[in-house]
């Protein structure tokens, strides 16, 4: 454990509360990688291959197949993401010997009222993003969203539950892995911000990679224009923690950004190709770096008016650690 300066830890910086080293940031980088995108997303496939059997499909691995998607492989998809969260607090208490809360925000918890001030701001941000998507063409072979509205069915009914209940999950999986645990480790060990902000969003990056059937350049198995829009993403999310000195803001805009996603997707298009985006445009970078950046803009304003903390307060903190491994 180190010393915290007078004025406190900014977010980056609070595994400097437990353990931190070149041996237990590699321990605990490994450790929430493999567990959060392998072994526990691993453990959580069996009730959904079970219920699968159960329900008579003769392939239950098979129908948890993202192409096409059905509404139970959709509930898969979000429950694997969401396993994020408590493996990285696990390894958080484990590995780190810190109180799980740091993970969260600078003052060892989830801070509701910022939570929902945030979301309004992100309702603000995606109404901007859709005037701006309205002027900016589509690229070729776009099939997420069309111009006539979908049936309403049983099926539709079966997404839009999952949607509601798990996208929040989902959405708060992602931030806690890569905009928590891992902004938090590399931030504590080299102590740099730009650090903190730019290894995550490759690593995000990274995760997010997929094949495109769009002709023209590409790395990592995407376009260059998918591939700048991700890394524009974790690189703004990363600024975000940092300035609100939690995770609430970036979880809220995830969110409803998915929400919106999906949303469109039900009403206009189809599910499968919402979550399996075939490829990407330049154009896309307008309408996504729009929603980025005023979200960013306004609530860095709001925090700055409301006061809201971005360290933490050096008297009155402690630690619980982990019992001795």
């Amino acid at each position: 454990m180190n010393a915290a300066p007078e004025e406190g830890w900014e977010y980056h910086q609070l595994q400097r509360y437990g353990r931190c080293s070149w041996g237990w940031m590699l321990l605990g980088v490994i450790c929430v990688l493999v567990g959060a995108l392998f072994i526990a997303p691993g453990i959580v496939t069996i009730p959904f291959v079970l219920a699968y059997a159960a329900l008579g499909h003769s392939s239950a691995t098979a129908a948890l197949s993202t192409n096409p998607v059905h509404p139970l492989g959709l509930a898969y998809v979000n429950v694997t993401l969401a396993v994020a969260i408590p493996v990285v607090l696990l390894v958080s208490w484990a590995v780190n010997r810190l109180a799980p809360g740091w993970v969260v925000s600078v003052v060892r918890g989830f801070r509701v009222r910022w939570f929902l001030e945030s979301a309004a701001c992100a309702l603000v941000a995606l109404a901007a993003t859709l005037v701006v998507s309205l002027v900016v063409p589509s690229y070729p072979g776009d099939t997420t969203i069309s111009s006539h509205h979908n049936a309403f069915t049983s099926t539709t009914l079966a997404f839009a539950l999952v949607v509601l209940l798990l996208t929040p999950l989902q959405a708060a999986g992602e931030e806690f892995l890569f905009r928590g645990y891992l902004t938090q480790a590399f931030g504590s060990l080299f102590g740099r911000r730009w650090v903190a902000v730019v290894l995550p969003a490759v690593l995000f990056t990274l995760a997010h990679s997929q094949s495109s059937t769009i002709s023209g350049s590409a790395f990592l198995g995407q376009p260059y224009s998918a591939l700048v829009d991700r890394l524009a993403f974790g690189l703004v999310s990363g600024v975000l923690v940092i300035a609100t000195g939690g995770l609430e803001a970036g979880i809220a805009m995830h969110a409803l950004n998915n929400y919106l996603a999906f949303g469109l997707a039900l009403a206009f298009g189809n599910m499968t190709a919402a979550l399996n985006p075939s490829g990407s445009s330049w154009w896309d970078l307008p309408v996504t770096m729009t929603q980025s950046l005023v979200f960013l803009g306004l609530v860095v304003w709001l925090a700055r008016r409301r006061g809201v903390r971005t360290r933490s307060r050096q008297r009155g903190d402690f630690v619980s650690p982990a019992p001795a491994l």
